[in-house]
């Protein structure tokens, strides 16, 4: 069965990209180091340290589906049609945008994002469902439904911009940890068991 993990790269007080949605200063350490890792987009290549290697290629190798968010789908402009992980990616919204989906694209629109972790989950199979995005990691929480929580903590203060766990509805959620902690270059890997009630 797949295990759902909310993955991202987080400032220390809390943020996850700045106030206009850019992440100057979060993703210093994707090209930071001397291992190569290739991602499903050949456009993108990423040069990481040593000890973040083996975090990053886990998490390439372990992504069956990724879930994501409206907002996050168009700022990335569908990250070009092909997601970095070479996955499937559902994208919960209301409406589709112009152009979606596309034959050649493995996007799925979903308006529910329950209903786009269980579709995610049956597409991954033994591997990971990635939650990437604010909205859709405060839902999925709320709702239950997140095993693991990943934090890729970067060594800076942003001051104001957007968190990744404002406004969760059901909370104190309570999490075991962290059962992982690489550190790597200017980001210190971390992994948390959310415990379910």
């Amino acid at each position: 069965m797949a295990t759902v993990i909310a993955d991202m790269s987080m400032s220390l007080d809390g943020f996850i990209a700045h106030p206009d949605d850019t992440v100057d200063g979060l993703f210093d350490w994707y090209d930071n180091g001397p291992v190569e890792i290739t991602s499903a987009d050949p456009r993108l290549t990423f040069h990481v340290s040593q000890a973040s290697a083996p975090v990053l290629k886990e998490a390439f190798d372990q992504g069956g589906a990724l879930v994501t968010g409206r907002h996050l789908f168009d700022v990335t402009h569908g990250w070009g049609g092909n997601h970095p992980v070479g996955c499937p990616v559902f994208v919960v919204s209301h409406s589709v945008p112009d152009g979606w989906p596309r034959p050649d694209a493995p996007f799925t629109f979903v308006s529910d994002v329950a209903e786009a972790i269980s579709m995610a989950k049956e597409v991954a199979g033994d591997k990971w469902v990635s939650v990437a995005s604010t909205t859709m990691t405060r839902q999925a929480l709320d709702l239950g439904l997140v095993d693991e929580i990943h934090v890729n903590l970067v060594p800076i203060l942003l001051g104001e911009g957007i968190r990744w766990f404002d406004g969760l509805a059901n909370h104190p959620v309570r999490l075991v940890g962290p059962d992982r902690v690489v550190e790597g270059d200017r980001v210190t890997h971390l992994r948390y068991q959310v415990v379910r009630d």
